[in-house]
């Protein structure tokens, strides 16, 4: 695996144009033999776009995931259309890819911050736009609880919009698609059809309820993130990979929390990606970035994005 904090901006045009590129670099440039391969990259046109082909972790596989940008002067919209494919036709356009299952992302025509962790099966992204924002996006696949070759393609397209739709960033009913059983929450089930699942505990009232007072809370002054898995009435099929519930109990956005190690890294003085280093390096311990549900603050309106 491998993470990247940074930052894009509109000096070589637009934003969501470089976010697209940022995407690319850090796809190609992962390490432990996980690169995924670029099978499309059009600049030319005003809606770019990149197709491409991941190895999985076992390095066999054949994952196929791309991103575009679609936008608009006159409505204000800049934004990333995440897409997760069964195979590539490279005379096909980017939406008519086999299987496609297509999720927007709001941006920004001006700077972009953003959190992105990847490995050989997925790629997944919180980026920080205008007010701020907070807006985020998975493509490939999750972590089945399946034996080896029983759960043929496991994969996730996640963004904040159902398709390409010509909302702004500014937009206060869009989510993000961790609260599940939502159109912009498309998990490929074993039958081959796109379901929307639900996403354990958010769909636990007694967990994640805002009126209840039974919501999770930190043990003493640790946090335990809890996995988000994925499951209709009658199945539970799996997990996402390096994204985690979060409770906000005494807790806000871009926080990093550190989960075991040999020491408690000091956060005074240092940079978020500094934190990240020292966690992961001389501490030994896991890093996680906190990452909140567009301008929301509530006790559920978080997730923790693991830095490995």
């Amino acid at each position: 695996m491998a993470f990247q904090i940074g930052s894009v901006d509109n000096s070589a045009g637009l934003a969501h144009y470089a976010m697209l590129e940022a995407i690319k670099l850090f796809a190609e440039g992962l390490p432990g033999g996980q690169p995924w391969q670029t099978l499309r990259y059009e600049t030319v046109a005003a809606d770019r776009e990149l197709i491409l082909k991941g190895p999985g972790l076992s390095g066999d596989d054949e994952i196929f995931i791309g991103f575009r940008t679609y936008q608009s002067v006159s409505a204000d919209y800049y934004n990333l259309l995440v897409g997760v494919f069964t195979g590539y036709v490279p005379g096909n356009t980017f939406d008519q890819q086999p299987g496609a299952a297509l999720c927007g992302v709001p941006a920004h025509n001006q700077r972009i911050e953003y959190w992105m962790v990847g490995n050989g099966q997925r790629i997944a992204f919180g980026l920080k736009v205008g007010t701020p924002v907070y807006t985020h996006g998975y493509a490939g696949k999750f972590l089945p609880y399946a034996a080896p070759g029983e759960y043929r393609a496991p994969l996730v397209c996640a963004g904040m919009l159902d398709g390409a739709e010509p909302t702004r960033f500014s937009d206060a009913l869009m989510s993000f698609p961790y609260r599940g059983t939502r159109a912009n929450m498309r998990m490929r089930s074993n039958m081959g059809s796109w379901l929307q699942p639900d996403c354990w505990p958010f769909v636990n009232t007694f967990l994640c309820g805002e009126v209840n007072g039974t919501q999770v809370r930190p043990t003493g002054q640790y946090y335990y993130p809890q996995r988000i898995e994925l499951s209709d009435p009658a199945n539970l099929f799996g997990t996402l990979d390096g994204i985690l519930y979060i409770p906000g109990f005494d807790n806000s956005t871009e926080n990093v929390l550190q989960i075991g190690g040999d020491f408690v890294v000091a956060h005074a003085g240092k940079t978020l990606a500094e934190i990240v280093a020292e966690i992961r390096g001389p501490a030994n311990g896991r890093a996680f970035v906190v990452l909140q549900d567009v301008g929301r603050t509530g006790f559920s309106d978080y997730i923790a994005m693991e830095m490995t």
